[in-house]
């Protein structure tokens, strides 16, 4: 025997539509995911492309430290020279093929200057119109 209140919640359910709508929502979170993955695609390569900007910075101003010790520690007639093979010496092959380096005595200092493209997404493939500089001096030592 079904009691008084089992029978108004039964009553209930089936006026006001209740199982019929739970019944509709069931494949509302593949929805809402297949929706939001493009955002969470966006948003990991932006973090990426950040990490690429600051792996860049790191490798130009190693690249320019290295550049003016060498220049600085040479006693040989070609130290301009071997100060720019310094700074393209220990960069992945995807950004050494795009470097501009200086390397200047300015009142017993090297001054080294380091320049490298930012690449977009995958190195060496695309580069972004973004240069980004590095700096270093160091005191002459010859």
């Amino acid at each position: 025997m079904v009691s008084m209140g089992e029978r108004f919640t039964r009553s209930v359910r089936s006026t006001t539509g209740l199982t019929r709508g739970r019944d509709r929502d069931q494949g509302q979170t593949a929805i809402e995911f297949v929706g939001v993955t493009p955002l969470i695609i966006l948003l990991l390569i932006g973090l990426w492309q950040c990490a690429l900007i600051g792996y860049t910075f790191s490798l130009a101003s190693n690249s320019a430290d290295v550049a003016a010790r060498t220049g600085a520690t040479s006693e040989s007639v070609r130290w301009r020279a071997e100060c720019r093979e310094a700074a393209k010496e220990d960069l992945p092959d995807a950004w050494a093929k795009d470097v501009t380096t200086d390397c200047d005595p300015d009142d017993g200092l090297i001054r080294a200057r380091v320049e490298l493209e930012v690449p977009v997404l995958v190195p060496g493939v695309l580069n972004f119109p973004y240069t980004v500089e590095g700096k270093a001096s160091a005191v002459r030592e010859s």
